[in-house]
Parts: C-alpha cells; sequence; structure tokens
C-alpha cells in the first residue's frame, strides 16, 4: 500500500473510469437537453437570454434548485481525532462544523455511523465564479455538487448554464496525486501536446482538479498556452473533478446565493493532508459525500460524467459523432493502474507516456512483449526498479493482482499507445493521442465502409488534415469519391478549407458534390453572424405565405433575389422562380438531416438526388457564391481555383464583396471583404493577362462573352459594376476599347486625317482613312462612308463640331439677336435643342436587355452628365417660357444666359476622352469636394468677423441687403484685399455714407462724433479684429485649401489614369450606341428609329461589339482554353510565393529544425545497432519457442499428451488490418493459449470480482498457494433445471460427474475432468471463482450453435467475390440492450434438440425442418467455449454445425426466411454478411472463421 500522505492518489486520477458505471439518468430528465447541440449553441450565441447580472440571478436560482451537496446531520464521535486534536464526527468534521440540529441528543447517537442513514442531501451552497487571489484576474467557473447528481445535470449546467460548447474530444488525463520529476524536454512535449491537440480539436481536458502532480502539470501547459496565445487562438477547456472534502480553503467557497466571484486562496504550505486547487483550470467540479478528508469520492462520479459525455452526440455541418474519449496517462500507483485497466475493458484507448515514471513506465516497458512473457517475476523486478523505497509494501497477492491487470491490458494492444520521446518517429503528444483514437475506432467491429467513415468523421470534427493523410487515406482502403460527399458538405459547413482541399485530391468532382438539394441545404446552415443570412431572413419575412405547411419555406429563388441586389441589374436570376405547377426543387425537409447510422443522413440526401434531380448548371458557381457571401477567403480560393469561367467568377465575387462591405456594421469585416475583393480583381486581371498574352483577339472574346452561368452577362459589364478599376485599366482592355472607339477603321489613323475626311468627306476615296477589314479598301464609295461615320471615333468629333455650333450659336443669339419676336436663327437654337431632348429621351428608353423602364430610369439617372443634361434642358424650357411672354422678356433672358453656363459645363464630359485634359477633369471634380468642406470652415469665420463688425461700427442697420452686404459680402472681399476704408479710421468721410441710413444707394455711417467729424468706434479694436481675421482666413484656412489641393492632387495624380480609363469607357459606350448624324440632322435618324420600334415593333439590340452570344461549341472550347491559362496563372503564382523571401526565410528555418530534430534523434538512436541484434535475438527466440509449441500440440495430437491439455477455443485474429499489430498477435498466440474472458475480473451481471490468475498460474499443476477464490452461484428463477447453490456438499453428491446424470450429460468433450472436495475442476484451469455463478450446471454446460449461411449474391444473381474469395451471409440475432449481434444458439431443454434461442426466432411449425438440418449439417467445432461466466466448477462446452444453402432457389432456404420471426420485442433477425468486422460475439467469431475456412470463403 503507498504511505498515507500519498493516500490523495486515491482520487488521483486515478479516477476517471474507478469502476463500471450504471447506466446514468436519462436525458429526458433535464429539459431542452434533448435538442441538437449544434443548435444549442447557435442559439446561445443568437439570443442570449439573461445579461451579464440576469444570468448572475438566474444561476442562483436555477442551481440551489437542482444541484445538491451533502451534509452529516447526526453527529457520531468518532475515536480519531482532528489534526488540531478536536474530537470530530465520523464524517470527519468537528462538532463546531455541523448544523446545530446534527448535536442535539437523539436516538442515533452513539451507533455506527452510517452515510446512507446519517448524511443528507440540501441544496448546494457553494458555486459561482472562482478568483485565485494573488494569481491574475481570470475567473473560472465552480460548483459543489452531490455524489449522486446525475450526469445530465451536470452536463446540463456545463452546456447551458456555463456557455460550455459541446467538445469534439474528451481527453482524460490520469496519474499521480503527488507531485513527480520529469524530464525537461519530455515535459515541454508533453505540455505542448497536450494544449494542441485540445486546442486544435475543440477538447475538454478532465483532470482531478488539484495543485500536485499530474493536474499541476495540465494547469501549467494551460498557463503556457494562454501567455503564448491570442484571444482569437481561444480558451483550453479544463475541468478539474476533485473532492470537496479535501479541498483546502474551501470556506471561502461557500456563498448560499452564489460567489460572483468567490476569492480563494491557494496556500500549499498551510495544506496538511488536504489540497489545494489549481488555479490554471477553467472549471471545478467538487464532489461532496458528506465526510472530510476522504480522498477518491470524485472516481465514481468522475466515471459516470466521462462515460455520459462520450455516449452524447455532437452535431456539426451535418456530421453527428459520439463524442470520443481518450485516457492519457502519467505516472502513477495503483489507483492509475485500476484506471487504466477499467479505461481499457470499456473500451476506452489510453495513450501511456513513458518517461513519466512508477505505473506508466511500468506498462510501457512490457507493452511490446507477449502476453506469455509478461510473468509475475517480471512485474516482481519492474516494480522494484521503478517503485523503489515503496516496493516493500506490495504484498504477494498485490503483485499478482498488478500482473493480472497488466497481462489485460496489454492483451488489447489496440486500445494501448505508448508515447515514446523521439522513437518510433514519434515527436509529438497530440498526433499519439490522434492516432491512438484512430487505432481504438479501427480495431471496432464495423463493416468495412462504416468503420473508415467513422474515422474520416472523427478527423473533419478535430479538424486535423495532417492526421486525416497519415492515418485514414492510405493505400488500405480504397475511397470512392461519392463515399466521401456528405464530409465535403460538412467541412464545407464547418469551414475546414484543408480538408476540402485533401478530398478533392482525393477524386471528389464538385459537379457531383453539388446537387439542388444540397445546395439548398448549404444555405439553410449559413454562418449566423454573416450579413447574407440576415438580407436572406428579411426576404423570407417578405415572403407571403403559401399555404403549404410541408413546403420548405427557403428556396433557391429567394437567394436569387439577393443575389441579384448585390451583383445588380445588369444580371439576370441565377436561380429562376419555378413557375406554377412545377415540381419544387427540395425533395426532402433539410433541417433535420444528420451524418449518422440512425437517422435521416446526408449520405441519404445524395442516394435520393441521384434518382429524380438534377445537378445544377454550374456547381462550381453555386459552391463559389456559398463561400463568398459568407467571407470565407481559404475555401472559395479552393472552389475558385476548380471554376471554368474563373474571370467572371473572380468579378462576381469582387461585385459581391464590395456591396455587402457597404452594408456590414462591423468595421473589421468590412475591411477584409474589401480586401478579398481587390484579391479577387488581381486573380481576374491575373488570368486575363495570361490569355491576353497568349491570343488577344480570344481574350477579348472572353470579356464580351455573353455568361449563361452568370446571368447572361459579361466580364466587361461585371468588372464595370464593381467599378474595379484596375481590372478595367489593363492593357488588353483598353485596346479592345480603343477598337471599338475606331469602330472599322484602323486604330493608327491620326486623327487630323479623320477631322479631314469629316470636313472633306470625298476624301474617303482616296484612301487616305485604312480600314481594319480589307475588304472595305476594295468597296465602293457608300460603304466605305457608311463605315467611316458609323466609326464611334467619327460619331464624338461630329457632336464636338455640331455642339460647338450650338454654342456659338447660342452665344450669338443671347448677345447680339435677341428680339422681342424670335429670330431665324433662335428658332434654329430651339431646333438643335429639340433634338438634344429627342437624344436624352432615346437613351432614356434604351433598353436592349429588357430590364425595365424604372431600372433603366434609375440607371440614366446614376451619371452626374445626364443630371446636368436633364437640368439644362429644364431650365431652357423655363427660360423659353419666360421669353415668349413680353411680360418676362428680360427674366427670360437671364435665365437663358444662366441656362448657356451649364451647356459649356457640358463641355467637360466631352472633354473626357482626351488622354491629357481628361484626368485632369477628374482632379477638378475631387477638388470641388474639397472647396465644399473649406467653404464650411470659411463661413465660420467669415460670418463671425463679419457679424462682430457690424454690430461694433453700424447702430441698427435696418435693411437687409446692407446687412448682407456688411457681414458677408464685405467680409468675403476682404480676403482678398479689399479692405474697407473706414474700419481704421484713418480714411474716414461721412460724404460717403448715409448717417440714417436713409439713402438706398449709401451704406449707414458708422458710430461717429458729428461736430468732430470723427469716428467714435474703437479703432484699435476694430484692427486687431481685421489682423486676426487676415491671418486665420488668408494664411491658415487658404494655405489649408491648398494643402488639401495637393494632398487630393496626389492621392488621385497616383489613379487618376486608372480612373480615366475607367470612365472612358462610358463615353465611348454612349457614342457606340449613338445614330452618327449629329444634332440636329440627328433628328432623322430617330425619326428611323421610332418607325421601327412603334410600326414595325423591332425590339432594340445590343451590338455585338459589347455583348456577343457565342455558339455552344466555340464557347466550349474558349472556356477550355480559359482553364488552362488559369492553371498556368495558379502556377506562376505560387512560383513567386515560394520565392519570396519572406518564404524562403520561413522554409530555410523549417529545414533548420528538421536538422535539430534529426540530430536530436540520432543521439537517442545511437545505441540502434545494439537494439537491432537484442530484436534479432529476441525473435529467433520467439521463433524457437512457437517450434517447441508446435512440436508439443503435434505430440498431443497423436495421443502422447493427456486430452486434458487440449488448448481452448480463444478467439483469433489472423487478418488484422493492422500489419504489427497481426504479427503481435501471431507472436502471442503459442504462449497465450489459455482461456482469457473466463478470467475477466468483474463477473458479468454481478458484483463479484474474480481473484486474478495470471497467465503462468492457470494450470492447476501450478502450484499457487494465496489462491483463494470468492465462491459465486447465482440465484435463478428455473430452480427445477439448475443444480443446487453449491455451498454445502451434501446435496451435491447426488451429481453424477463425467456421465450422463439423468436429462443432464455431464460429459465433456474433453475427456474425464477432476473432481475436487466434490466439486469438478475446470480442465482448461483456474478461473479465479468458485461456484457455478451464472450457467445452470457444475460442470460442462452444453450447448448447440447452427451456423445458417448462404452466398451472397448480387442483383443479378451472381455470387459475391472478395479477393477472388466467395461470400458468405450468415443468420444473426441480436438482443435487447446488447451491441453486438449472436448466433441463434445457446442452451438446450432436456431432451430438445433446438436452443431455446434458436425457437424465439422461428415459428413452431418449421422446428421439426430445422431438427432435420441440424442431423444432416457439418460439425464446425465441438469442444470448450472462453466464455466470461465459467467458473472453476462450471463451464461452457458447444457444438458448432453448418447448415449451408448453396442455391438461392432452394426451397428449404425460402422456407426459412419465411419462418423467421422475432417473438420478442427488440428482438433483431437478419442475414449479415461474413467479415472479420462485423459487430459479433467473440467466441462466436472464431466459429465463423472456422465456418468459412471449411467453405473456402472470405473472412
Amino acid at each position: 500500500m503507498e504511505p498515507s500522505a500519498h493516500r490523495k492518489a486515491g482520487s488521483e486520477q486515478e479516477d476517471g473510469f474507478g469502476v463500471q458505471p450504471r447506466r446514468v439518468t436519462d436525458l429526458s430528465m433535464v429539459p431542452n437537453l434533448r435538442r441538437s447541440n449544434s443548435s444549442l449553441c447557435k442559439s446561445r450565441r443568437l439570443q442570449c437570454p439573461f445579461g451579464s447580472s440576469e444570468k448572475q440571478e438566474h444561476l442562483s436560482s436555477w442551481i440551489p434548485e437542482n444541484i445538491r451537496k451533502k451534509e452529516c446531520v447526526y453527529f457520531v464521535e468518532s475515536s480519531k481525532l482532528s489534526d488540531a486534536g478536536k474530537v470530530v464526527c465520523e464524517c470527519g468534521y468537528t462538532r463546531e462544523q455541523h448544523l446545530e440540529e446534527a448535536t442535539k441528543p437523539h436516538a442515533f447517537q452513539g451507533k455506527e455511523w452510517d452515510p446512507k442513514k446519517h448524511v443528507q442531501e440540501m441544496p448546494t451552497d457553494a458555486f459561482g465564479d472562482i478568483v485565485f487571489s494573488g494569481l491574475g484576474q481570470k475567473v473560472g467557473k465552480y460548483v459543489r455538487v452531490s455524489q449522486d447528481t446525475p450526469s445530465s445535470m451536470i452536463y446540463h449546467l456545463m452546456t447551458q448554464h456555463w456557455g460550455l460548447d459541446v467538445p469534439n474530444l474528451l481527453i482524460s488525463v490520469t496519474g499521480g496525486a503527488k507531485n513527480f520529476n520529469m524530464k525537461l524536454r519530455l515535459k515541454s512535449i508533453f505540455r505542448r501536446g497536450l494544449v494542441k491537440v485540445a486546442q486544435t480539436t475543440g477538447a475538454w481536458i478532465i483532470t482531478g482538479g488539484s495543485h500536485a502532480g499530474v493536474m499541476k502539470q495540465v494547469g501549467e501547459a494551460v498557463r503556457d498556452f494562454s501567455l503564448s496565445s491570442s484571444y482569437k487562438d481561444g480558451e483550453v477547456i479544463t475541468i478539474g473533478v476533485a473532492t470537496w472534502g479535501t479541498i483546502h480553503n474551501r470556506e471561502g467557497l461557500v456563498h448560499p446565493k452564489g460567489g460572483f466571484p468567490a476569492e480563494y486562496v491557494l496556500d500549499e504550505e498551510g495544506q496538511g493532508n488536504l489540497t489545494c486547487l489549481d488555479s490554471n483550470h477553467s472549471h471545478f467540479i467538487l464532489v461532496d459525500d458528506g465526510t472530510h478528508g476522504q480522498y477518491g469520492v470524485e472516481i465514481p462520479l468522475r466515471t459516470q460524467l466521462e462515460k455520459f459525455i462520450s455516449e452524447q452526440t455532437k452535431e456539426r455541418g451535418g456530421v453527428a459523432i459520439k463524442i470520443p474519449i481518450v485516457c492519457v496517462v502519467l505516472e502513477g500507483g495503483p489507483g492509475t493502474l485500476h484506471t487504466i485497466y477499467n479505461a481499457v475493458t470499456h473500451g476506452t484507448p489510453c495513450v501511456i507516456v513513458e518517461g513519466s515514471g512508477r505505473v506508466a513506465d511500468v506498462i510501457a516497458q512490457v507493452a511490446s512483449l507477449p502476453v506469455s512473457d509478461i510473468t509475475i517475476g517480471l512485474i516482481q523486478q519492474k516494480l522494484s526498479e521503478l517503485f523503489q523505497e515503496l516496493f516493500e509494501n506490495f504484498t504477494e497477492s498485490r503483485i499478482v493482482e498488478w500482473t493480472k491487470k497488466i497481462q489485460d491490458i496489454v492483451r488489447k494492444r489496440q486500445l494501448l499507445t505508448i508515447f515514446r520521446e523521439g522513437k518510433d518517429g514519434q515527436q509529438d503528444v497530440d498526433v499519439a493521442i490522434l492516432q491512438a483514437l484512430l487505432k481504438a475506432s479501427r480495431s471496432q467491429d464495423h463493416f468495412g465502409q462504416e468503420n473508415w467513415d467513422h474515422q474520416l468523421k472523427l478527423a473533419v470534427a478535430w479538424n486535423r488534415v495532417d492526421i486525416a493523410r497519415s492515418e485514414i487515406f492510405t493505400d488500405e482502403w480504397q475511397w470512392k469519391p461519392s463515399d466521401l460527399h456528405p464530409t465535403m458538405t460538412a467541412a464545407l459547413i464547418s469551414n475546414k478549407p484543408e480538408f476540402v482541399k485533401l478530398f478533392l485530391e482525393n477524386g471528389v468532382r464538385l459537379k457531383e458534390l453539388v446537387t439542388w438539394d444540397t445546395l439548398l441545404y448549404l444555405y439553410e446552415n449559413l454562418e449566423p453572424s454573416c450579413l447574407f443570412h440576415s438580407k436572406l431572413q428579411k426576404v423570407l419575412a417578405e415572403e407571403p405565405l403559401t399555404g403549404v405547411p410541408a413546403a420548405p419555406r427557403l428556396q433557391m429563388y429567394h437567394v436569387a433575389q439577393v443575389l441579384r441586389e448585390l451583383l445588380g441589374d445588369s444580371t439576370q436570376p441565377l436561380y429562376p422562380r419555378p413557375r406554377h405547377g412545377d415540381r419544387p426543387r427540395l425533395s426532402l425537409p433539410v433541417p433535420h438531416i444528420k451524418l449518422n447510422m440512425q437517422g435521416v443522413s446526408l449520405r441519404s440526401l445524395y442516394k435520393r438526388s441521384s434518382g429524380h434531380i438534377t445537378f445544377t448548371m454550374d456547381p462550381v458557381r453555386d459552391l463559389l457564391i456559398w463561400a463568398i457571401v459568407q467571407n470565407r477567403q481559404e475555401l472559395a480560393g479552393i472552389i475558385w481555383a476548380q471554376s471554368q469561367d474563373c474571370i467572371a467568377a473572380a468579378l462576381a465575387c469582387s461585385k459581391i464583396l464590395k456591396e455587402l462591405s457597404k452594408e456590414e456594421e462591423d468595421t473589421d469585416s468590412s475591411e477584409e471583404m474589401l480586401a478579398l475583393a481587390d484579391e479577387y480583381e488581381l486573380r481576374a486581371i491575373g488570368v486575363f493577362t495570361e490569355c491576353y498574352r497568349k491570343d488577344e483577339e480570344r481574350a477579348q472574346k472572353l470579356l464580351i462573352r455573353v455568361s449563361e452561368a452568370w446571368g447572361k452577362t459579361t466580364c466587361l459589364q461585371l468588372a464595370l459594376d464593381a467599378k474595379d478599376m484596375k481590372f478595367v485599366s489593363h492593357g488588353g482592355i483598353q485596346a479592345f476599347l480603343t477598337k471599338v472607339w475606331w469602330g472599322q477603321l484602323c486604330v493608327d489613323n491620326g486623327l487630323w486625317r479623320v477631322i479631314l475626311c469629316m470636313l472633306a468627306f470625298p476624301l474617303l476615296l482616296t484612301g487616305l482613312i485604312s480600314f481594319r477589314e480589307k475588304r472595305l479598301q476594295a468597296l465602293s464609295g457608300p460603304a466605305r462612308a457608311r463605315a467611316f461615320f458609323s466609326a464611334p471615333v467619327v460619331v464624338f468629333h461630329l457632336n464636338i463640331l455640331s455642339y460647338f455650333a450650338f454654342l456659338c450659336l447660342f452665344a450669338y443669339v443671347l448677345m447680339v439677336d435677341f428680339q422681342p419676336t424670335p429670330s431665324w436663327s433662335e428658332c434654329l437654337i430651339y431646333l438643335w435643342l429639340f433634338s438634344l431632348v429627342c437624344e436624352e429621351t432615346r437613351q432614356l428608353f434604351y433598353d436592349p436587355d429588357e430590364c425595365g423602364l424604372m431600372k433603366m430610369a434609375s440607371l440614366y439617372f446614376s451619371d452626374f452628365w445626364n443630371k446636368l443634361d436633364v437640368g439644362a434642358i429644364l431650365l431652357f424650357i423655363v427660360g423659353l417660357t419666360c421669353r415668349l411672354i413680353p411680360a418676362t422678356l428680360y427674366p427670360g433672358r437671364v435665365i437663358l444666359s444662366l441656362d448657356f453656363i451649364m451647356f459649356c459645363l457640358r463641355l467637360m464630359h466631352i472633354f473626357t476622352v482626351s488622354k491629357t485634359l481628361g484626368p485632369k477633369i477628374i482632379i477638378v471634380k475631387r477638388m470641388m469636394k474639397d472647396v465644399f468642406f473649406f467653404l464650411f470652415l470659411l463661413a465660420v469665420w467669415v460670418v463671425s468677423f463679419g457679424v462682430a463688425k457690424q454690430a461694433i461700427l453700424i447702430h441698427n442697420e435696418s435693411r437687409v441687403d446692407w446687412i448682407f452686404r456688411g457681414v458677408v459680402y464685405h467680409s468675403y472681399l476682404t480676403i482678398f484685399g479689399q479692405i474697407p476704408a473706414y474700419i481704421d479710421g484713418v480714411n474716414f468721410d461721412l460724404a460717403h455714407c448715409s448717417p440714417n441710413g436713409t439713402d438706398p444707394y449709401k451704406p449707414k455711417c458708422p458710430e461717429s462724433d458729428i461736430t468732430q467729424q470723427k469716428p467714435a468706434f474703437p479703432e484699435w479694436l476694430t484692427v486687431i479684429l481685421l489682423c486676426l481675421y487676415l491671418l486665420f482666413t488668408n494664411i491658415l484656412l487658404l494655405n489649408l485649401l491648398i494643402a488639401m489641393f495637393n494632398y487630393t492632387f496626389q492621392q488621385v495624380q497616383e489613379h487618376t489614369d486608372q480612373i480615366w480609363k475607367f470612365q472612358r469607357h462610358d463615353l465611348i459606350e454612349e457614342y457606340h450606341g449613338r445614330p452618327p448624324a449629329p444634332p440636329p440632322l440627328i433628328l432623322l435618324s430617330h425619326l428611323q428609329l421610332l418607325v421601327k420600334r412603334v410600326v414595325l415593333k423591332t425590339p432594340a439590340k445590343r451590338h455585338t461589339q459589347l455583348k456577343n452570344k457565342l455558339e455552344k461549341n466555340e464557347e466550349a472550347a474558349l472556356l477550355s482554353w480559359e482553364i488552362y491559362l488559369k492553371e498556368n496563372y495558379l502556377h506562376n503564382q505560387q512560383y513567386q510565393h515560394h520565392q519570396r523571401p519572406e518564404q524562403r526565410i520561413q522554409d530555410i528555418s523549417e529545414k533548420v529544425d528538421s536538422m535539430v530534430e534529426l540530430l536530436d534523434m540520432d543521439r537517442l538512436k545511437r545505441s540502434g545497432p545494439t537494439e537491432q541484434r537484442l530484436a534479432s535475438l529476441e525473435e529467433q527466440v520467439a521463433q524457437v519457442a512457437r517450434s517447441l509449441h508446435w512440436i508439443v500440440r503435434t505430440l498431443k495430437d497423436s495421443n502422447f499428451g493427456l486430452a486434458s491439455g487440449m488448448s481452448a477455443l480463444a478467439p483469433k485474429a489472423p487478418d488484422e488490418p493492422d500489419a504489427e499489430l497481426a504479427v503481435k498477435r501471431k507472436e502471442e498466440e503459442p504462449g497465450d493459449g489459455y482461456h482469457v474472458n473466463a478470467r475477466h475480473l468483474l463477473y458479468p451481471s454481478s458484483p463479484v470480482t474474480r481473484f486474478p490468475v495470471p497467465n503462468e498460474k492457470v494450470p492447476w499443476e501450478m502450484e499457487f498457494l494465496i489462491y483463494e477464490p470468492p465462491f459465486y452461484t447465482a440465484e435463478r428463477k428455473d430452480t427445477v433445471l439448475v443444480d443446487p447453490v453449491g455451498e454445502d456438499s451434501e446435496p451435491l453428491t447426488k451429481i453424477q460427474y463425467n456421465a450422463l446424470d439423468g436429462p443432464i450429460d455431464r460429459r465433456s468433450f474433453h475427456g474425464t475432468y477432476v473432481i475436487q472436495d466434490g466439486l469438478p475442476l475446470n480442465p482448461m484451469g483456474r478461473t479465479g471463482l468458485r461456484g457455478r455463478g451464472s450457467l445452470s450446471c457444475f460442470g460442462p454446460n452444453h450447448m448447440l450453435h447452427p451456423v445458417v449461411t448462404r452466398w451472397r449474391r448480387n442483383q443479378d444473381g451472381a455470387i459475391c467475390r472478395k479477393s477472388i474469395k466467395k461470400m458468405l451471409e450468415v443468420l444473426v440475432v441480436k438482443r435487447p440492450l446488447s451491441e453486438l449481434w449472436a448466433l441463434p444458439g445457446g442452451s438446450q431443454e432436456p431432451g430438445e434438440m433446438l436452443p431455446r434461442k434458436l425457437k424465439q426466432v422461428l415459428l413452431q411449425e418449421a422446428w421439426p425442418e430445422m431438427e432435420g438440418l441440424l442431423q444432416r449439417g457439418l460439425e464446425v467445432y465441438k469442444g470448450y467455449v472462453d466464455d466470461p461466466r465459467n467458473t472453476d466448477n462450471a463451464w461452457i462446452e458447444t457444438v458448432a454445425i453448418s447448415i449451408h444453402f448453396p442455391d438461392q432457389n432452394d426451397v428449404e432456404l425460402k422456407r426459412l426466411n419465411s419462418h423467421l420471426h422475432a417473438c420478442d420485442l427488440g428482438v433483431s433477425i437478419r442475414w449479415q454478411v461474413v467479415d472479420k468486422r462485423i459487430p459479433l460475439y467473440e467466441n462466436h467469431k472464431t466459429i465463423l472463421q472456422k465456418t468459412a475456412i471449411l467453405f473456402g470463403a472470405h473472412y
């Protein structure tokens, strides 16, 4: 035993799996706990119902109502004293620490203290937030709970009230509770790996919570992580489950209304035999049983809690997995060994850290040995080496128990992972932990695909693509792309781009992945915090109810509605609204889809989709949009790399992101969207550059190609809508626009030639102008003239000449020829203006894309120059109206004069086409904004100075016009040097003003002395005000304006060229679609257009030079060419990324780190040759041992040995998936041939524990002096058919062993067995338990196991094969509450041939026929069965008979299928494929394997 100082190790973390837990309280105990975990998390984020204070009040009421503590209510004096020498109760508390009622005299005092009677549950009084005094402001959560608290209640508290996200993994850390020493390197590796696996997978770490031993190591690991990580990395959840009665200074945690926060003092020096809580844990569950100083109280509750959590389902992104659990072991004592044994027994994988000491090292050092080599002597030697001074406390029985437990632990190697620093390629604990979980999952009995799916779901849940690459995507299993679709969908929803990339590398095609159902499911699972989700909800809220409750609300046309708002009106809806009567796109209610084996799954989503639903037009586009609207940069990048129409896709992404950034309230998110939009613009530029370098003409085709996938728009239009100036200013696009600008003319024609031909068009016949098409050079004059005058550059210059002529004529009329009656020149102006009005009307109603009048009007008025045109025309109409009325002739002229200014400003738009003037006009427009803000500042000084000056100089000026002049006008002119003469009193002259303000043409005189003709106002004050005013306005504000202009100029100058090139398109497009004739001759074109539209009903068509719809074959070839060049672009980008100095430095750093690790490993492997020689020697010895075993077995089979020496029927696995594990198992078989299941320490369905029997002590011939097994015989209802209990030997004397005893056959298939003390001895050796256990009879209990098989066939009736061998199907049954299937056999009633369990699944009329089949069947096995119910005096022997139906049309087979019927509810029966992975009882698997060998079938 360990000393009392170390009895804390009872709590020891040696915990977690202390005893086999009872079935925990059902989830239904806690309200709403059965909702999906993801919905809980989502609702918690979106609608947190409580603020900080409200949440505390809610906890203060909820916890006392639902969580209890334990309190001793009867004081029974103990014979022991406390450490302070005080009298204490049997519970460990002093009299003062009891309730007042507990110390009163009552009937129970003086009697033996019984916790069941003397301890009662009460509402807990310790919960809330915990802060450690002097150790920072980190706040944790804590609660004191009764040891009987249901695990479901604690889980509800953690997830609902403490706000913890459901974990993807549960890590139970166990080991020594006393401080121990570890190598610094191993300690560093352990800390780094543990926190890494918790942080990357979203795991919970559960420990004992105290500030000592392994719990302290975990706490320091979390502390180091929190100090070195950023806030975004998230918190590592570390839960300490400790015993309340052993916590030092726990009085500070008692707050009946909750401590918010409660201060805890960590005092290691004064803790004595108690322990302190660790300050680095985030949550504490303090388990109370009403006692003080008793360690280990928390072990059962922790075990149950861990088991309960591991049974919960975590659902994320459509993938639902049970939360996996792993046990990590450091150091430790006896309690730790018990914890490991229980963990392995219950199927929990364990990671043992070698080098941490004691128990961990004992197991690590023998884990690689065959079980037969793990002897009592070896364990004794290891204990003496590793426990040293504590070894003398180990008794012989304790050593035997340790040997037995270690043998059982090592026997389940698939659950055992030894982490050895620097050995076997192991470098990180996190990898070892995850590999252990996958190895355990791989060893579970699932059939093929199910097992690999489960492993992949685990890797995706942990977000560990490195584990998936190394452990799952190997040559061991060939993944079909369709098998990866559900997990791929989950990876998309969970935003795990590395997994998406991995799945694409392994054959997943996005075109096969994205169906309508999948796409709708993805939009149903948008991030709730994303802006697109809220916009979609608004659209749904505005949607009128259809009255069909079964139909899902969200449809793809809702998504299309939001997307059109983002992409603009130039695009058509991407997902059209279904017409009335159309079949709905969605085939099943999406929100309840999960990827699990019980409910509706994502896998079934794909199966259902394949039959009746088609894929979308462009699945990659759909997936890209889905990723972009959520601002998922990496995911969108991966999907874009798969896209077909990649330039249009990049420009559309840029547009969507820019529009979303305008509405995004979060500044950081908005900036991220803009940065991502710029990135996609650069991608579009990069791909277009590659295309343009390769072939200019095809690249320009890409610009104007109508993209059906992107709403029948073009790349150029998308770039313009997104205002992607860098893209539009690209040289290739500008060259295309120049080509459009010149029409059919060659772009190298000089402008002077064009103007000369415009003025003297007969020169066109001379060849002065060259055309792009050679045929135009050879054609006649009219064709060349049509091509010349329809070129936008010619149309533009003709309009310029026309506009200048209009302005000159307008100016002439205003200044020279403005008569009361309009002259001919003025009438010509009216005609000219009417032609301009007609042209503006044509532009307003020009709708080749059929967008609608309202959309076209909004587009028209979105242009500033169009607003200016409309304003000028309306002002002209007002002036014309006034001019035609004689009384308002002059005001009409004034209005027309002002209108002339507006028409002159229109010239600025015309000059934007100039490469010289265009950028300067842009700069002027930007500076106008600066002037506006400057005038606001200037107005403050002008008005303030003007009012002060006017009030000081003038008394009661009542004329408004002169007030305005004095306050604003004169103050404004002062800035430019026109200083008032009278302000300083030097040039004061009363003759220039009106003393009383009666002269309307003179200002009122300032305050003055009329008698002395001198000013009376304070000249010194007005002079000071004037100086200050000029200082601030002339020097400060004007220089500020100059600085603003300079800044704007420098800022705009960098991008002026881009802006000019971008705006140049609008002018080119305007004149490209404009009629060739200039005003007023353009009226003829308008008349022709009116006839075509109104009379002939000819629809408007856009010219193919700006929007061209290609033939399908041509479009497919063009897109293939674009994809090829996109791959070149991505390859070049990757190469440039690797050539960057930062990346090269990082690569060099990684190589240096790798070299350092290799050097460290080389140091550890210097003894490699010696180890290899020893390994070779061990292998040779093992071969000799196997040869000797074969010789002995051959001699026994030849009757040279005793029949009782026959080996037991033990489970074998010749085809283990893990090659290394298979080799080890085969090495163990010769020496591990004893029964194993019959020696399990825990007897099934009873509280009885067997006496530990190591391998070497199994044979009865081996001396085992301390062997004292308990006696156990279960009580059974059918007492007539069972033997007596057996405690008294007299009733057993009537039993006739080794003979036919009435209806009971007590003969063994293994010959005569020994009778000792009136009881038979198990022929296979000791089991650790006397009596007959739960069996019916002493001695052999005979059973019959029919193995009913048939060939597995496909739909065509052909026999299925695997690895050349045929495949069998076997008839199996499953009992209620059992996870394993079984053969339909078992014990037989006396005189009956059919087993009882077979009768339960077979109709009575089929019993005779089945008996006949059994009589004709082949005997597969006859002998001992290694069953956990066996004892020293009772065991099971069976006969396995094969019944095989080779023909699928066999009449007997058809009758058998028709007679199969499960009589009991919950019993299942089915035909199961024969495979080593099927979930079947081990001893039944061995029988099944023999059957498969008999028929040469696959197993």
